[in-house]
């Protein structure tokens, strides 16, 4: 008589060990996620500076994704794409940006174009005002008035 629950076991274990696997190489699968859009070559190589207009550039290409921050001087086309491998946050791997800036007549004045090598990281200023109002009690802010009496401020002179 033969003992089958060795083999079986050593099979429960192969199935265990395959079907591991699997879970593994699909979770360091990347995740890649596209957002935004950038116009293609042949739309910029249309792009005539000194004659199009804004006008034209929408019919071409389309709107902006975003305009200067300072007026309507410049048009910014941002793509990004983001890959997420397992639990880990997602990474941005490409960043294609056009810019086109226009004159003060309204007409294309140059078409730049920068990748995500060409970013920089900028540091953010939260600018808060902080208040001293949390350590001065009345009674500090009255003895601290102490010093600076002058008696011609007591006496009315001037």
């Amino acid at each position: 008589m033969t003992d089958n629950s060795t083999g079986s076991w050593r099979g429960s274990l192969r199935g265990t060990a395959l079907g591991l696997g699997v879970v593994l190489a699909v979770a360091c699968t990347p995740i890649v996620r596209n957002t935004g859009y950038v116009p293609t070559e042949t739309d910029l190589a249309a792009i005539t500076v000194g004659a199009d207009t804004r006008e034209t550039i929408t019919a071409a290409v389309g709107p902006p994704t975003t305009t200067g921050v300072l007026g309507d001087q410049a048009w910014f086309y941002v793509q990004s794409r983001f890959e997420t491998r397992g639990a880990a946050a997602a990474v941005e791997v490409d960043r294609q940006v056009v810019a086109i800036s226009f004159s003060a007549a309204g007409t294309v004045s140059n078409v730049e174009r920068f990748t995500l090598e060409d970013g920089r990281i900028v540091t953010l200023s939260r600018r808060v005002t902080t208040d001293n109002s949390r350590d001065n009690t009345f009674l500090r802010q009255l003895l601290g008035s102490v010093g600076r009496v002058n008696a011609q401020d007591v006496l009315g002179e001037p």
